[in-house]
C-alpha cells in the first residue's frame, strides 16, 4: 500500500486510517499505535498553536497558516531530546502546525547549540524567535542554553484538547514548497550551516525510495541514525508511508554490538538503513559472530565508502538479504544513486555509486563545466531535480555558492546544487567515488586524494579499515587503520602500490576509529588522538 502525498503529514494520517491498532513506533521506554501517535501529533500541534496565539496580538491560531494571503514564512520549533516517540511525535505536530522542526543532541557542546538557536532566530524579537520542545531530561538544560527562548515541555504540549478546525486550516493552507525540516552540518569555519529541506522534496524522496527498495507494511525498520542525521528521514517517512513499524534503537546499544543483535533480533527487524560506520562497528567487533539475523532482508548503507572486507562479513552472514550502496548529501533529500550489490561480483574497483535514484537530474562536469563521460575521467558530480534542499537557512551566500543555475546552457533556468565529490566514470559507464574536490591535498607538487590511499591500504592483508588524514602544518601524510597487519609490511606492501608522494609519513595501528556525531570517520580527530 502507497500512495503519493503532497505533505508528510498525510502519510502519518493515511496509516493511521488503514492500520490504526498496529505498532508504529517502538523505543525503549514503551510502543504507541499509529492511531496514538497521530493523537499525539495533533496534541502537540495544538500545543504550538497556542503558543501562537500567546505570541500575536490577535490571539488567531490561525494567523500562521502556511498558505493565507500575507502570512508570514513558516516559523522554526527546535526538538531538543533524545531519540525518542515523543520526538517523533514533535517533528509531526511541528508539521501539523504549519512549522518546521530543527533537532538538535542534548549531548552536542553548548556553543553549538546556542549556534543553531541563533541562526533560527535570524535576529527576530525573542517573542517570535524558535519554541523549543524539551521532555523531562532536557528540559533543565534547554532553559540554561535557549535562556531567551520560549521552551515548552513536551508533557505540558500533549496536554491540549485538539480543536480539529484550527488544524484543518493549517493543513488546507500548508504549501507544498515550505520547509519541513533544517538540519545543520558542521562546516570548517565551526559556524552551523543549516540544510532546508521542503515538504514536497520529503514526499518526492521517499515515494521513489519506497518503490526502489519495496518498504511494505510488514517490515520493521531498525534505527540506527540520530533524529539529526538525514538518514533517518528514510526511517521515518518510509515506515510512516507504508505503515511499518520503526524501532528506535539506542544510542547506547552501538557500544554493545552483542547486545545490538540482540536487540535486532527480539524485534525481528527486516531493514536495516544505516550508516557504513555502524555496520563496521558491528562487524569489526564480531557482533556478527554473536548470533545469526534471519529477519533481515535488506541492509541499506550510506555516509562513506565500504570498506570491500567488512561488505564480505555482512554478505557472508546475511546470505539471502539485499545489500545496496546509497549515495547523496543532505542537501539533495538523502540520496540520489544506488547500486544493488551483486553477490557474484568481485568489486576489485569498489562499489559503484549506481543509477539514479527516482526523478534526479546527475550532471559530471570538469573543471570547465564541460560534462566528462570517457572511461577513466574524473569530474564533480552536481544534481538536480525537484527534491533537492531550498537552500541554507538565512545564509544566501553560502546558497548561491552551493545551489547555482545548471552550468548547461538550456532554454529555462533549473537549479542543481554542486556536491563537491569527484567521481570517477567506469568502463562500463559506472559512477566510482573518488573523493572530495576538498579534501583533495595539495602535496609535494601532486594534487593528491587521501581516499586513494585509503584504498591502496584496504587491499592489504590484515587490513580492515584505513583511514588517512593531512597535516597543514608540516606538510604530511598520516594513515590509521585497523587490523593485524604489521607495519613494516603494511608500509612495503603500499609502497609497490603508490607514488612516492602518497606514501604516508606515519602508519599507526587504532583500535577504533573516531567518528563524527553523525557517524563518519572524524580524519581530524585522528591527528589529534
Amino acid at each position: 500500500m502507497h500512495t503519493t502525498a503532497h505533505t508528510p503529514i498525510e502519510y502519518l494520517e493515511r496509516s493511521a486510517r488503514l492500520f490504526p491498532s498496529k505498532t508504529a513506533a517502538i523505543d525503549e521506554f514503551g510502543t504507541c499505535t499509529y492511531a496514538e501517535l497521530l493523537e499525539r501529533s495533533r496534541a502537540i500541534a495544538q500545543g504550538l498553536l497556542a503558543t501562537d496565539a500567546r505570541s500575536n496580538a490577535s490571539g488567531n491560531p490561525g494567523i500562521r497558516a502556511a498558505g493565507s494571503i500575507n502570512a508570514p514564512a513558516p516559523q522554526p520549533v527546535v526538538v531538543f531530546m533524545e531519540k525518542r516517540i515523543d520526538m517523533l511525535a514533535s517533528f509531526l505536530g511541528a508539521l501539523m502546525a504549519g512549522r518546521f522542526y530543527v533537532p538538535v543532541d542534548p549531548s552536542v557542546p553548548a556553543e553549538r547549540a546556542r549556534n543553531v538557536y541563533a541562526a533560527l532566530a535570524n535576529g527576530q524579537p525573542e517573542e517570535n524567535g524558535p519554541v523549543v520542545i524539551a521532555n523531562a531530561d532536557t528540559i533543565t538544560a534547554a532553559r540554561a542554553i535557549f535562556p531567551e527562548g520560549r521552551v515548552a515541555l513536551v508533557d505540558d504540549l500533549l496536554q491540549h484538547t485538539v480543536d480539529s478546525a484550527a488544524l484543518e486550516n493549517v493543513a488546507h493552507s500548508l504549501v507544498s514548497s515550505n520547509p519541513a525540516y533544517v538540519l545543520f552540518t558542521s562546516v570548517s569555519t565551526g559556524m552551523p550551516k543549516g540544510v532546508a529541506v521542503s515538504h514536497r522534496s520529503i514526499c518526492g524522496f521517499i515515494d521513489a525510495f519506497v518503490e526502489a527498495f519495496g518498504i511494505r507494511g510488514d517490515d520493521v525498520i531498525g534505527n540506527q541514525a540520530p533524529f539529526d542525521f538525514d538518514v533517518s528521514v528514510k526511517d521515518i517517512y518510509g515506515a510512516l508511508a507504508t505503515g511499518a513499524t520503526i524501532v528506535l534503537l539506542p544510542r547506547r546499544l552501538f557500544s554493545a554490538p552483542a547486545q545490538l543483535v540482540d536487540a535486532l533480533r527480539e524485534h525481528k527487524v527486516t531493514v536495516m538503513t544505516w550508516a557504513v560506520a555502524a555496520l563496521c562497528l558491528v562487524s569489526s567487533l564480531h557482533g556478527l559472530d554473536h548470533a545469526p539475523l534471519p529477519s533481515v532482508r535488506l541492509v541499506l548503507f550510506s555516509g562513506e565508502v565500504m570498506p570491500r572486507k567488512h561488505l564480505a562479513r555482512w554478505l557472508e552472514h546475511l546470505p539471502e538479504a539485499t545489500l545496496a550502496n546509497l549515495y547523496g548529501p543532505t542537501e539533495i533529500t538523502c540520496n540520489c544513486l544506488y547500486h544493488i550489490v551483486d553477490r557474484s561480483r568481485a568489486y576489485l574497483d569498489g562499489l559503484p555509486l549506481g543509477e539514479p535514484l527516482g526523478d534526479r537530474r546527475i550532471l559530471v562536469l570538469d573543471e570547465g563545466m564541460k560534462p566528462v563521460s570517457e572511461p577513466g575521467q574524473v569530474g564533480e558530480l552536481y544534481v538536480g531535480g525537484p527534491n533537492i534542499a531550498l537552500g541554507y537557512y538565512a545564509d544566501p551566500a553560502r546558497t548561491e555558492g552551493a545551489f547555482m543555475p545548471n552550468p548547461i546552457p538550456g532554454a529555462l533556468p533549473e537549479t542543481v546544487y554542486r556536491t563537491g565529490d569527484l567521481v570517477r566514470i567506469g568502463e562500463g559507464g559506472e559512477l566510482f567515488f573518488s573523493g572530495r574536490a576538498d579534501n583533495q591535498v595539495k602535496h609535494q607538487g601532486h594534487r593528491i586524494e587521501l581516499e586513494e590511499i585509503d584504498a591502496a591500504f584496504e587491499r592489504c592483508p590484515g587490513v580492515e579499515r584505513c583511514r588517512c588524514a593531512y597535516n597543514e602544518r608540516f606538510k604530511r601524510i598520516h594513515a590509521f587503520f585497523e587490523g593485524s597487519a604489521e607495519i613494516d609490511e603494511l608500509r612495503r606492501a603500499v609502497s609497490s602500490m603508490l607514488p612516492g608522494p602518497m606514501v604516508p609519513a606515519s602508519i599507526e595501528r587504532v583500535e577504533r576509529m573516531p567518528l563524527t556525531k553523525n557517524g563518519k570517520v572524524d580524519r581530524r580527530a585522528l591527528l589529534n588522538a
